[in-house]
């Protein structure tokens, strides 16, 4: 059932958790992630070309898609934190809550949540750090619109960045610094930012 067409009153059809479930069971996640990638890379695309406000107007598209927000609330509720709870204790669990959220997801008046402050052990240590934890919605709005934002930042952004970066880890920045320092041009000396002390480079 297609609820963008049913005569069916929208409040009423929310409320109908088998017709959801059947919704969001019967999803083609191959099609949804074909449209989001299609839309991401004309975003990726009008922003090389300079074209600002056709890159605009494609975020808009995407993010007001129900292919992406499908997606994101597949992302949110397959991650590590799918069982953890906001202030708002509330989980989507269930096929009909997925469905139910991808159909209620908007911007229209939304303020996000205060976060839900738990404390979580320190690795190695007795000691434990603070950790704010959104609610199921608002983890859902920062994926959505963090799939309009990223073709922008991969496309604008430094080659030899790798800090929160897709498809980028720890061992790639590591690779990088190792090609700049080998080379027999490279500086003798380095200052470590932030923190006060110069590294010796040890060359072979």
């Amino acid at each position: 059932m297609n609820f963008s067409n049913s005569t069916t009153d929208k409040t009423e059809s929310l409320k109908d958790t088998n017709s959801l479930a059947i919704q969001w069971e019967t999803i083609d996640w191959s099609k949804v992630e074909i449209e989001v990638n299609r839309l991401q890379t004309r975003i990726a695309k009008a922003t090389a070309d300079g074209k600002r406000n056709k890159a605009k107007r494609l975020q808009y598209l995407l993010t007001h898609s129900y292919s992406a927000k499908a997606f994101a609330v597949r992302k949110v509720t397959t991650n590590k934190g799918k069982n953890t709870p906001g202030v708002d204790k509330k989980l989507w669990s269930t096929s009909s809550s997925k469905m139910k959220a991808v159909l209620t997801l908007t911007d229209r008046g939304y303020r996000a949540k205060p976060l839900r402050r738990v404390y979580i052990a320190k690795k190695g240590k007795k000691k434990k750090r603070p950790l704010g934890i959104p609610t199921m919605y608002d983890r859902d709005m920062q994926t959505l619109y963090a799939l309009a934002l990223e073709p922008i930042a991969e496309t604008k952004a430094d080659n030899i960045s790798f800090g929160f970066r897709r498809g980028r880890s720890a061992k790639d920045a590591c690779e990088q610094i190792f090609n700049v320092l080998a080379r027999k041009c490279s500086p003798t000396w380095n200052i470590g930012r932030g923190h006060k002390r110069l590294f010796r480079q040890h060359q072979s």
